[in-house]
């Protein structure tokens, strides 16, 4: 039996964990919000399949089974893994996608390298996923691929297969036309993505620039346009925009253009932090840092996250304020990159140099300023953090959404704390009562930290309050109805 449900994402919806010297699979422990909201789209489906890559050495081809189930869960779908060797994941994801595509999408095309990405493995990649996905799919199954990894997907799948009904949700930023069309790949990716039904972004200024890349390479021609409403704020931040365009027609096909943010789990953070020994952990926290101001930024090793610009800021506080010296502690959750990841190296060095100078320049027998963790802090412990911690500093360079920002604000339900958020990152268009900032300019950071560490707990609550409703109303549950009444009324528009 075929599946009237196929989604293609480049992770595997579940843990491989070794027991007893055997493979078992397990759902995953990380709190990300999109694996199991993606998984849950299946019980719509009469059948469903998952296609993911994997990669498998040279040792395991014999043994490699490319589909498998949970050992944890009755599923009406299966996981397909297509099988990659090592050298195509290192041409595919730790490269291409990484050093080529990666720096360009988060408008940083300094770092942007052509000569050691390998166009031909990427194709070769998505064509697998593709026919995979129509080897799975019945006649009118929902085709559903995440992000830019699987960018040439829709163009093989409409070639296999021309009546599919294809979506597509992009989770990175999309740059601007400028930025974009630096891709010497550019009208064979746009070109894919027009093959698609439904084509969805975070926010309307990146299905804008979508929209203008699109317009600028190929004939398209605008159908539909409405103004942006709901809790997106239409003007008065980095990011905003007043209308977006919502259909598009290219070669006789229309093409539905949407924007809708990827909501955080609410109901699970807060069932995580009222366990017996979270709560028991938060006293301990608590304890341990009373009287004591802190502030926590949570992320990973990456240029675009502003690691640098959010380090050399707490570093200037502390030069301006001596009141501080052993009343303040900055902790920083900042994950290392996996091994392979050259593009990260740099990044992670100046991390630790500036931790190191600002400790030692500051710091005291009895006080570290900067408590810096590199290694994945458990999900308890790190919401255990964001509860006793006074500021959320999140201030990327750019960041396609940031959900941290939206699990500090859970974690404190409304009562107290500050976030500081920047301007560029797609969830700023949704918090209009965060701490705004600019992390390119020096003076706009001091003041939005002086700022934080200022305000009256009333103000600090009004806020809150506001950030919450929006968090706990527009999350992931929210997020995943919303496209499914997008797929209950998709069907393939062509002009006869």
């Amino acid at each position: 039996m075929k599946s009237s449900l196929v989604i293609l994402y480049h992770r595997q919806p579940y843990d491989e964990v070794i027991e007893d010297g055997k493979v078992v699979y397990r759902q995953k422990k990380s709190p990300n919000g999109i694996v199991p909201t993606l998984k849950g789209f299946f019980s719509y489906a009469e059948k469903g399949t998952w296609i993911a890559w994997r990669e498998v050495d040279e040792s395991e081809k014999e043994e490699f089974e490319p589909r498998i189930t949970s050992d944890e869960e009755e599923t009406n779908y299966t996981v397909l893994r297509i099988g990659l060797t090592k050298e195509q994941v290192k041409d595919f994801y730790h490269i291409t996608s990484k050093e080529a595509f990666w720096p360009i999408l988060h408008s940083f095309p300094y770092h942007f390298t052509y000569e050691s990405s390998n166009w031909e493995n990427f194709r070769e990649v998505n064509r697998l996923f593709a026919e995979a996905a129509c080897n799975e799919a019945a006649d009118d199954a929902l085709i559903w691929i995440h992000d830019y990894n699987l960018w040439l997907v829709p163009h093989y799948i409409r070639q296999i297969k021309p009546d599919a009904r294809i979506a597509f949700f992009h989770h990175t930023p999309f740059p601007s036309v400028d930025i974009f069309n630096i891709l010497p790949w550019r009208e064979e990716i746009i070109n894919s993505l027009l093959s698609c039904d439904v084509v969805g972004f975070h926010i309307p200024r990146y299905s804008e620039n979508f929209v203008n890349v699109a317009r600028s390479l190929l004939p398209v021609e605008i159908v539909e346009r409405q103004p942006v409403s709901g809790h997106i704020i239409p003007v008065g931040t980095a990011l905003a925009e007043p209308e977006m365009v919502t259909k598009l027609k290219y070669k006789n096909q229309y093409v539905k253009v949407d924007a809708f943010p990827v909501g955080t789990n609410p109901d699970f953070f807060l069932s995580v932090l009222n366990q017996p020994e979270t709560q028991q952990r938060l006293k301990e926290l608590e304890a341990e840092f009373e009287g004591k101001k802190l502030i926590i930024a949570a992320g990973r090793v990456d240029y675009v996250k502003g690691n640098k610009e959010m380090l050399e800021a707490f570093g200037r506080l502390l030069e301006r304020r001596p009141d501080l010296h052993g009343n303040i502690h900055f902790i920083v959750s900042c994950v290392s990159p996996a091994a392979g990841m050259r593009v990260y190296e740099e990044a992670q060095s100046q991390i630790e140099q500036l931790v190191g100078q600002i400790n030692g320049h500051f710091g005291r027998l009895d006080w570290t300023p900067i408590l810096l963790f590199t290694q994945v802090i458990p999900i308890s412990e790190l919401l255990c953090y964001y509860k006793i911690s006074d500021v959320c500093w999140t201030t990327p360079l750019r960041d396609g959404l940031n959900l941290v920002a939206k699990e500090y604000i859970i974690t404190h339900q409304g009562e107290n704390g500050v976030l500081i958020l920047s301007e560029f990152v797609g969830a700023a268009v949704e918090l209009a009562n965060a701490i705004q900032t600019n992390p390119y300019s020096t003076d706009l950071m001091d003041k939005a930290i002086d700022r934080a560490l200022a305000m009256s707990v009333e103000e600090q609550k009004e806020r809150m309050q506001k950030m919450y409703e929006v968090v706990t109303k527009y999350d992931v549950k929210y997020w995943g109805d919303r496209l499914l009444e997008v797929f209950k009324e998709l069907s393939h528009e062509v002009d006869e």
